[in-house]
């Protein structure tokens, strides 16, 4: 019976290393990257979404906080 030698854990991990960055490269190939006003578009929708839900809470926050200190008057 011939026993075959285990390589070397650093030439295994170094092996592994350089297939990962090979195959993330072929990847990043093949990715469609989003023209500049694509970006502007896209990051204008989230900055307005972000605006919108910051002002959803803060006029639930008020709202609540009103109805607290009405709640406390009312049992003072």
């Amino acid at each position: 019976m011939a026993e075959t030698k285990k390589e070397n854990w650093f030439v295994r991990t170094w092996g592994r290393i350089r297939r990962y960055f090979r195959e993330l490269r072929s990847e990043l190939k093949k990715v469609v990257w989003p023209t500049f006003p694509q970006v502007m578009k896209n990051t204008g929708i989230v900055a307005a979404c972000v605006v919108f839900v910051g002002a959803f809470i803060w006029v639930f926050d008020f709202v609540a906080q009103v109805g607290i200190d009405a709640l406390i008057g009312l049992f003072h």
